[in-house]
Order: C-alpha cells, then sequence, then structure tokens
C-alpha cells in the first residue's frame, strides 16, 4: 500500500513539473521603505521649509520636436518667469499668449503648480478635452523624454537617438525645465516629510497628503473638511489624481490616484514614476511599462 501511494504521489509531481507555467508574471507592487530607511522618517527639527509660488506663460499649441537629448529636445516655449512671492505659500497669476502655468518654490526647487498639458502625443483621460484642462495630459514615457517612440523598449545607453541628457534632460519641457529625475522627487518627497537621507529612489509614508490638492480627490480633504482621508496641500504641489492609461486606449484611477514620471530608467521597457492615492498619506515610486501614459510636471533648471 505504501509503495502504491508512493508511485501516486510521484506521477502527481511529474505531470506538475510537465504544466505550462500559464500564470502572467506580477505587476511590480508599490515599493515600501525598508529597515535602513527607517532613520530618514524620522523629521528633522532643524530643517527649514522655503514655499513660493509665481506663475509663468506656456503656449499649449507648442509643436513637438523629437530627437537627440541636446539643448534641441522639448516642445514648449521659452518661459517668462514673473516674480516669485516672499509670502510662503501664496500664489500669483498672469498669463502672456497661452496658457499660465504657476510654479511653486519648495525648499531648493522650483516646480510648476500643475501637470504639462502640451498637445504633443498626449492624450486626454478618457479623450475627453475637459481632462486636459483638470489634469492636464498623459503621455508615454519617450513622449514625455521627446524621443523616438521606439525608446519605449530601448535602454537610453544602447541606442544613441535614446539618450538621455545628465544631469537635466529637458523631454516636453520648455526650456530652462526639465523632467525631474529619481533624485528631484526625492528631494521633493523629503522637503515634503521634513526628514533627510541619500536613499534613492525614496519612499515617503507621509508626503502624499502634504502634496495633494486640497480638492479634486475621492473623499480626501484638509483637516476640518468631513473628508475621510487627508490632503493637505500644505506646500502649494497641488498635486492631482490625474489616473492613467494604456496603449490599448483604457483608461483608470482618475479621481482616486496620480502618476507621475520621473526621467530615470528601471530597464529598456520600464522606468520610474511616482505615484500618491486617495486613501493614504504616502508618496511612491515604482518602475512602470514605458508605454503606459502617465503625467508629466516639469522642474526648474
Amino acid at each position: 500500500m505504501f509503495k502504491l501511494a508512493f508511485l501516486a504521489t510521484l506521477y502527481t509531481l511529474l505531470l506538475l513539473s510537465c504544466a505550462p507555467d500559464i500564470a502572467p508574471p506580477p505587476l511590480p507592487d508599490e515599493l515600501s521603505s525598508s529597515s535602513s530607511d527607517l532613520a530618514e522618517l524620522v523629521p528633522s527639527s532643524s530643517s527649514s521649509l522655503v514655499v513660493s509660488s509665481s506663475s509663468i506663460a506656456l503656449s499649449s499649441s507648442s509643436s513637438y520636436v523629437g530627437g537627440s537629448s541636446s539643448s534641441s529636445l522639448g516642445g514648449g516655449d521659452s518661459v517668462n518667469s514673473g516674480s516669485s512671492s516672499s509670502s510662503a505659500g501664496s500664489v500669483s497669476s498672469s498669463s502672456v499668449g497661452g496658457t499660465a502655468y504657476e510654479t511653486v518654490v519648495i525648499d531648493t526647487q522650483i516646480w510648476m503648480k500643475k501637470n504639462l498639458d502640451y498637445n504633443v502625443a498626449g492624450v486626454c483621460y478618457d479623450n475627453d478635452p475637459a481632462n486636459c484642462n483638470k489634469y492636464g495630459r498623459l503621455y508615454d514615457w519617450a513622449t514625455a523624454m521627446a524621443l523616438p517612440s521606439k525608446c519605449n523598449s530601448k535602454l537610453s545607453t544602447s541606442d544613441a537617438e535614446c539618450a538621455i541628457a545628465t544631469p537635466n534632460h529637458r523631454g516636453i519641457c520648455p526650456s530652462g525645465w526639465h523632467i525631474p529625475s529619481n533624485a528631484d522627487w526625492d528631494a521633493l518627497y523629503r522637503s515634503a516629510d521634513g526628514t533627510s537621507g541619500t536613499n534613492s529612489p525614496y519612499y515617503s509614508p507621509t508626503a502624499g497628503k502634504h502634496l495633494k490638492a486640497k480638492e479634486g480627490w475621492t473623499d480626501c480633504g484638509p483637516s476640518g473638511s468631513g473628508k475621510s482621508y487627508s490632503c493637505e496641500d500644505t506646500y502649494n504641489f497641488s498635486a492631482l489624481p490625474g489616473g492613467g492609461g494604456d496603449s490599448n486606449g483604457s483608461f483608470y484611477y482618475a479621481g482616486s490616484n496620480g502618476f507621475w514620471w520621473s526621467a530615470s530608467e528601471y530597464d529598456s521597457d520600464y522606468a520610474y514614476g511616482r505615484s500618491m492615492y486617495f486613501n493614504g498619506e504616502n508618496a511612491y515610486y515604482n518602475y512602470y511599462g514605458k508605454s503606459l501614459l502617465f503625467s508629466v510636471r516639469c522642474l526648474q533648471d
């Protein structure tokens, strides 16, 4: 009897070993901090954060310029900067010709205060122009980088036409601005959560609540709003949940999640992005397929 049971078990194991692996590869989960990061999560009591804002005017109908990663990159006009206010968190606004983009100073960085809305090869969420007005456009990685579409499946170091300029890659941002790298996003997260450190890419357990806009997120608002989740917009970054899309024409998560590209690659098919969700205070990083459609925020050089 024991021999028969053993043979039956062996036969089953052989069948399983020959069965095809039909399960799809798992998508990478949002990456959280490891134990080595815990020291960075303690706020620094001596840190000082400078926040102010001004505005720049860009043309929303600017032409797309692809090609190499030289200074000819980018589809944006040059920038006319307004004067920064000395009052932390104050906002000034002006428009010259095209769309007005307010800027916000957070510590040593100057960010655009809303997502880019250049009509290059980006799309509006659900193909609805009203969503471009609200969230900005969604771009695949190569388009955001102002690179040929083949660069969505090639590593920048493997093809000269896919090269990424260092230290700043302009992409479709206007002259004097660039697509933020992992290091740039890390600096923003650390400014927002009051920590210090060098680990990169960096996940923050609290930066999300400080960077998300007070309105526009599902059941999320500032203290005293009666909403279930915290969206404080402490530093006027005003991140909005523009959602994302894919190359098949599907869209997802507008109103609840926001995704933004970085200029940093993971490998030939994936690049790093940043994300925030309506129901958490976190600010995440992850690597995503380059053909996905995400928002773009520009950072001043």
